[in-house]
C-alpha cells in the first residue's frame, strides 16, 4: 500500500463519486477506479457499496478513513518538520564560548538576534578556554565556538573573524601607577604577570608576552588562572599585574582599575570556529549571521 493509494481512497470517500474524485484528482476515472478496486482486493474487504449516485463507505471503510486520514496528517507533519530541519529552522544548536568571549558585544547582539531568527531553535551554551573548545568542536560537543586565535589553525577547523579587541591593562587598584590615566607597558617590567596557562590559551598568552618584549623586557611570570575572569580577582589580590581584551572591563571587581597603554595598539582577535565538514542548515544559518555582525562591526 502506498500513500496514493491512500489519498485516492479518502478523494472517493469524501466526494462520494469516483468521477468527481477523479477530476479532483487529475486522473481518469477508470485508473481510479482499477486502483480502488486494488486497494480493496489488497485489504480483502470493500471499502465502498455502489449506489445509484456514486458510492458510499462500508463499515470497514468508516473505521479506515479515520486512521487514513491521520496518517496522511501525519505524514504532512513528518514532511513539514524535515523541511524545517533542511532549512535549519528547528533542532539544537550547541555554542562554546570562552569566558572573555562571553563580554563582547557583538556575541551577545549575535546570539539574541538569532534566537529572533530561529525561535524554534535550542541554543545551548558551554564555556571554556580555547583549547577545551577546540576540542569540544572536534568531538562534536559544540557546533561552534568563540575562540581567541592566533596564527595558528588547527586542521579540520575553519574561523570566522567577528572582532579585532584593544587590550587594557590591568592593575591592583593600591599599585603605584594605578591613578594614570595611560602607562606605557615597560613601567610594568618589574611586575608579575597574571596570564592564563599557555596550553589553555595560546593566543592570548602569546599577545601579552609579545607586547611585553617589543617594549623591551620579558615578563615575569606570576600565578597562573585558570580563566580570564579568575585573572582580574588574582590582580585584585595583588598577585600581579596583566593585559586582557577590553570587554573584559566589564566585570567590576573592587581592588582593580584597567588603564590604557601608551605607545603601539596592542589588541586581539575574537573569531568564531566551526567544523570544515559539510554543515548543518542551523550552524550555516548562524555562520551567515555571524559573517553580517562582523561586517557591521568593521
Amino acid at each position: 500500500m502506498e500513500l496514493r493509494h491512500i489519498r485516492y481512497f479518502l478523494a472517493v470517500a469524501e466526494e462520494r463519486n469516483v468521477t468527481r474524485a477523479a477530476e479532483r484528482l487529475g486522473i481518469g476515472q477508470p485508473p481510479l477506479s482499477q486502483q480502488i478496486h486494488a486497494l480493496e482486493d489488497e485489504m480483502g474487504v470493500r471499502l465502498f457499496r455502489r449506489t445509484g449516485h456514486g458510492v458510499v463507505l462500508t463499515e470497514a471503510g468508516e473505521a479506515f478513513a479515520a486512521d487514513a486520514k491521520r496518517i496522511l496528517h501525519d505524514t504532512r507533519i513528518a514532511v513539514e518538520k524535515a523541511q524545517s530541519a533542511g532549512r535549519g529552522e528547528i533542532g539544537q544548536l550547541n555554542i562554546g564560548f570562552t569566558g572573555s568571549a562571553a563580554f563582547n558585544p557583538v556575541v551577545s547582539k549575535l546570539i539574541r538576534a538569532y534566537r529572533q531568527a530561529y525561535p524554534n531553535v535550542t541554543l545551548t551554551l558551554a564555556e571554556g578556554n580555547t583549547a577545551q573548545l577546540l576540542a569540544y568542536l572536534d568531538e562534536r560537543r559544540v557546533d561552534v565556538a568563540f575562540v581567541r586565535l592566533g596564527s595558528q589553525s588547527p586542521a579540520g577547523v575553519q574561523f570566522h573573524h567577528i572582532a579585532i579587541e584593544p587590550m587594557k591593562i590591568v592593575l591592583p587598584a593600591t599599585h603605584r601607577l594605578a591613578k594614570k590615566r595611560k602607562i606605557a607597558l615597560s613601567d610594568l617590567a618589574e611586575d608579575p604577570f597574571v596570564m592564563l596557562p599557555r596550553e589553555a590559551s595560546p593566543t592570548l598568552h602569546d599577545v601579552i608576552v609579545g607586547a611585553c618584549r617589543e617594549a623591551g623586557f620579558e615578563p615575569i611570570a606570576g600565578q597562573q588562572a585558570p580563566q580570564l575572569s579568575s585573572v582580574v580577582n588574582l590582580v585584585a589580590a595583588e598577585f600581579g599585574v596583566s593585559l586582557v581584551p577590553a570587554s573584559v572591563c566589564q566585570i567590576r571587581v573592587e581592588g582593580v582599575v584597567y588603564i590604557d597603554a601608551l605607545g603601539k595598539p596592542i589588541s586581539i582577535r575574537l573569531v568564531l570556529a566551526s567544523r570544515i565538514e559539510s554543515t548543518p542548515a542551523k550552524t550555516a544559518n548562524f555562520l551567515q549571521q555571524a559573517s553580517v555582525f562582523a561586517a557591521d562591526m568593521s
